[in-house]
């Protein structure tokens, strides 16, 4: 990009600024399109929700390759460079859906926390004290709370 013309240079921005303001646009209308508010109706069919989180998902990947590519300039930089920029990257998508499958499992198993925290709590009464031998003594432990 270095012996492009300062007027080229300019067109060659806008231009990537128009495909990215473009993109962003469709990604706004598939995403009203799946939640319904362009045709009523289409937010009851669930596989309508997959497709359109794909076609975001693809979307997006899109326009963070061309910002990495085309300005941050990676295009014209060596493998190795390129290479030390888009593994982190990936790593952090890793992250994100790890996140994602961790907030799920949370949230799935929040109704049975919420029932376990609603039971009485046991009596601790002599009885059922716990302790262990030391030297062939019983060293009880008793609950304090």
């Amino acid at each position: 990009m270095g012996h492009l013309s300062y007027e080229e240079s300019k067109k060659l921005v806008y231009k990537g600024l128009v495909l990215l303001a473009v993109v962003t646009l469709v990604e706004v209308f598939f995403s009203l399109l799946g939640k319904g508010h362009i045709i009523a109706g289409l937010e009851d069919y669930n596989w309508l929700a997959y497709v359109v989180g794909l076609i975001l998902i693809v979307l997006s990947l899109y326009k963070a390759y061309f910002i990495i590519y085309d300005f941050m300039h990676m295009r014209y930089e060596v493998k190795g460079l390129a290479v030390s920029v888009l593994l982190p990257c990936a790593l952090l998508i890793w992250a994100i859906i790890a996140f994602f499958q961790e907030g799920t499992s949370w949230k799935n198993r929040r109704e049975l926390i919420k029932e376990k925290d609603e039971l009485p709590a046991k009596d601790q009464s002599k009885e059922n004290l716990q302790g262990m031998m030391l030297e062939g003594k019983v060293v009880e432990f008793e609950f304090r709370g």
